[in-house]
């Protein structure tokens, strides 16, 4: 199994509640613990601006591109930007297509990245500049790769920006569980939508996951889009859930077993606990048990 990721994602924002350095510390971990090794590792290509027009409209793509966003946009996209932090995002789309088409080739991928569903076709917001895993599907079904695909999107924020992109397109099936009560306010509709209450548990959530899942995959998806976020943990910063580390281990196996006949491209969008080594060990779970999928070996 591969796993795309590239140095570059540690983005220099300042002080900022998205730790930037969780890609860097989850690929020293996997590797100190001798769960891959460093030929496991893939690093991407920026994504090419006519890949990034699949998604995003021309004038957005020109206001970013010329780093002339309103002070109103930067302070929606709550990130400082600058040309290298948008290159940076570039470069984290790019590793998201890029950890499709392994998908696609070998049955299941990991990118130590992306994530980035409140990205509009014409605005950034919530950390995210450009929508990633849209531009992914996009750019495999122009090149004839894929014709239908799925969103399993299991942060702890709905994904506005892809229910949004992906409005009235039968070929992409949207799904996001998600806290309520939560960031964002207005969460245009998914394809399925299912809000949790505040302090929701493992059971809770993991019960309503199980009823939900059959629905995703009865859409007959050639490639399924997990997004593990981090931050439904119980001592996350951003979100209001209880998942332990033990349940969101199980929300990956429920993902992966419901689509044990479909290639699986997995993202890890958020993850903001105070202490950032909890959120790298979330990923790295998540990566534990891809690997065990992708082995059919026993997880650790």
């Amino acid at each position: 199994m591969k796993l795309v990721w590239s140095p570059q994602y540690h983005l220099d924002i300042g002080p900022h509640v998205w730790p930037t350095d969780k890609y860097d510390r989850a690929r020293t971990r996997l590797l100190a613990d001798g769960l891959v090794g460093p030929e496991a590792f893939v690093e991407p290509e920026p994504a090419p601006w006519d890949d990034l027009a699949l998604v995003h409209t021309a004038e957005y793509l020109r206001r970013v591109r010329t780093n002339t966003l309103s002070p109103e946009d930067v302070a929606r996209l709550e990130l400082p930007l600058s040309p290298a932090v948008t290159e940076g995002f570039r470069l984290m789309t790019g590793g998201t297509c890029l950890a499709a088409e392994l998908a696609l080739e070998d049955g299941i991928a990991v990118h130590l990245g992306g994530g980035l569903h409140h990205a509009f076709a014409g605005h950034g917001e919530g950390f995210c500049l450009f929508n990633d895993v849209a531009v992914a599907i996009r750019r495999l079904q122009r090149d004839g790769r894929l014709a239908r695909a799925a969103i399993v999107d299991c942060d702890v924020h709905q994904g506005n920006g892809t229910a949004a992109i992906f409005d009235g397109d039968p070929s992409v099936f949207t799904f996001s569980i998600h806290q309520q009560l939560n960031y964002p306010l207005y969460k245009p509709p998914s394809d399925l939508d299912v809000g949790v209450a505040d302090g929701a548990r493992d059971g809770s959530y993991l019960h309503d996951l199980d009823l939900a899942l059959p629905e995703v995959m009865a859409s007959a998806p050639e490639l399924v889009c997990y997004l593990a976020g981090a931050d439904p943990f119980e001592h996350d910063q951003l979100g209001g859930l209880k998942l332990t580390l033990e349940g969101l281990r199980h929300r990956d196996r429920m993902v992966l077993a419901a689509a044990a006949h479909v290639p699986v491209v997995i993202v890890l969008a958020g993850g903001y606990a105070r202490r950032v080594d909890e959120t790298v060990a979330v990923h790295v779970g998540t990566v534990m048990e891809a690997l065990a999928r992708a082995t059919g070996a026993p997880c650790p």
